[in-house]
């Protein structure tokens, strides 16, 4: 349903800070010619936090409508707020998403009884598969393994996206889950072991960069062909690690104008520009892979 290489896209702006919809159109049928196998939109790398609902869920539409049925879309209808959360998401099915990522509810730090009732009141409302999405990191709250199994008794929660970095807790989470629930990683720089130790695939913020490279390094990994995979990686490294200097997706919204792919990197405040010596930084890797010249 859900796996290989999912891209958690950008949302490209103009320089008025108004979504730019031919970029995005440009975007989507980069990563449909580059083999990737799903599109994450207005997650966190969409800049959800500050797209107002109307407008996230236009977003949505177009890239739907962009996409016409070539690769699945995957809406980032996750909130804090479990009324929000359900409007996201119903709204989300209306214009034709194939599916939900939803984030465990960040700055109020339920609990784990919190989390629960929170995901099944989303996923009872809406009959779109859902992937839940566990990013302390972002969230403070950390859903543990076993809530985690207990939500995957519901029939709609279809799957993790796992942004912890920990390969210990995978582990711990296929020891524990049903055999056929979906698990994604949302931390490039673990990805490929993710998946050769059992994950399914990646949502990925350095598939904005080179769709292709990463299409062929979850083929491999999925598949078992370790050393394809981890060589494919080895020379992606750097690019993880440069994609994540500033805060997501101050970056990656860079490295796609310097290649060409959007006119302006213009990102919505509180979020701006990157500093000059990050801007050289990823520069460098992207000229080492040969992205840009």
């Amino acid at each position: 349903m859900f796996k290989g290489s999912i891209v958690a896209l950008v949302t490209p702006m103009t320089e008025n800070g108004d979504v730019d919809y031919p970029s995005l159109q440009k975007l989507v049928e980069f990563h449909i010619q580059s083999g990737t196998d799903g599109l994450v939109a207005v997650g966190t790398t969409g800049e959800s936090a500050t797209l107002p609902m109307q407008e996230h869920i236009e977003v949505v539409r177009k890239i739907v409508e962009y996409a016409g049925k070539r690769i699945r879309v995957i809406s980032g209808s996750g909130a804090n707020s479990t009324s929000e959360a359900i409007e996201l998401s119903q709204a989300s099915a209306e214009v034709g998403a194939d599916g939900l990522l939803s984030v465990v509810p960040y700055y109020n730090k339920p609990q784990q009884r919190g989390m629960v009732a929170h995901f099944e009141k989303v996923a009872d409302a809406c009959e779109l598969p859902l992937l839940l999405y566990n990013v302390p990191g972002r969230t403070v709250a950390d859903m543990l393994p076993q809530t985690t199994a207990e939500l995957a008794a519901h029939p709609r929660i279809v799957g993790l996206k796992d942004a912890t970095g920990d390969l210990n807790r995978l582990q711990e989470l296929k020891r524990i889950l049903p055999e056929d629930f979906i698990l994604l990683s949302g931390d490039d720089p673990t990805g490929c072991e993710f998946m050769l130790q059992g994950g399914h695939g990646v949502i990925s913020v350095t598939a904005n960069v080179v769709p292709a490279l990463m299409a062929k390094l979850c083929k491999a990994a999925t598949s078992g062909a370790r050393s394809e995979a981890e060589q494919t990686d080895k020379s992606l490294q750097a690019l993880h690690q440069a994609l994540f200097i500033e805060p997501n997706p101050v970056m990656p919204k860079w490295a796609l104008y310097r290649m060409g792919m959007i006119p302006t990197p213009v990102l919505r405040l509180p979020m701006v520009e990157p500093e000059l010596a990050s801007q050289k930084t990823i520069e460098a890797v992207l000229h080492d892979i040969g992205v840009i010249s």
